[in-house]
């Protein structure tokens, strides 16, 4: 998402962003993981820049979310970021127990979990080491998936109960509190397999064994318009509308609390 703050009125909701200086501000308590598919890892305190695209103005979910959570919990905050474009569940990301092979992306996800756990309790730049304590899983995904609605749709809700029962095992964390976004796209009224999909999602949520432990959000009213977003060509990315950046993140972070409050 790209942040713009011009509104005046906007600008007021959201001045914690932003420095008495007018710079963009950071938060040391909450720190964000990511290594993009290419470049260097972006390892450092919650602020804008942790986008896929170069530059700093850009971020995603994970910023509201950072926020919110950080506020709630007296612990420091690490946020595990893995996003890569152009990938699917039913392939890209396919889990143990899904059947066919392992997805690569989701090897890559469960590794790179673990080295930045593996930072934090085993410091190499004079840091104090800590404990660290896996709290949550936030998977907000699905748009390849739609891209495919002959195979990739029809099975989205089995490889996300998949999904899950895997981070859980291959991250040792049985009960790990989950959350799952609805794809939110373009569509606040999603057409077709779109609908279909984000079915898929709710309803691999409300197993019964998932109770209180799995949690999904609806994005779909966060929906903006293309003419009032930067990117209108752009609507797998929301059109790049920051609005509906901060206010998914802001409802995922809700979610994840509330879980973690119970667990």
């Amino acid at each position: 998402m790209l942040f713009r703050s011009e509104d005046p009125e906007q600008a007021k909701c959201l001045a914690y962003l932003k420095t008495a200086s007018g710079a963009w501000a950071t938060r040391a308590d909450v720190t964000v993981s990511y290594q993009p598919n290419e470049g260097p890892l972006k390892y450092g305190p919650l602020g804008l820049g942790f986008g896929a695209y170069p530059g700093g103005h850009h971020f995603g979910p994970e910023l509201q979310f950072g926020h919110v959570v950080g506020d709630a919990l007296e612990d420091p905050v690490l946020i595990i970021k893995t996003a890569w474009g152009g990938k699917s569940l039913a392939v890209d990301f396919r889990p143990p127990g899904a059947g066919g092979e392992v997805g690569p992306y989701y090897n890559k996800m469960i590794a790179q979990a673990r080295s930045a756990i593996d930072r934090v309790e085993h410091p190499t730049d004079g840091s104090p080491p800590r404990k660290a304590i896996l709290s949550g899983f936030v998977w907000y995904h699905g748009w390849n998936d739609g891209c495919d609605p002959q195979h990739a749709v029809p099975e989205y809700r089995d490889n996300l109960v998949h999904l899950i029962d895997a981070v859980r095992k291959d991250l040792g964390a049985p009960n790990l509190p989950v959350v799952v976004g609805e794809l939110t796209g373009p569509w606040v009224e999603a057409p077709g397999e779109w609908n279909t999909l984000r079915q898929s999602q709710k309803a691999a949520t409300e197993l019964d064994r998932f109770r209180d432990t799995v949690r999904f959000v609806p994005t779909h009213d966060f929906v903006r318009k293309p003419e009032d977003s930067p990117n209108p060509g752009h609507g797998h990315h929301e059109f790049g509308n920051a609005e509906t950046g901060l206010l998914v993140g802001n409802a995922l972070g809700q979610a994840m609390v509330k879980l973690v409050g119970q667990n």
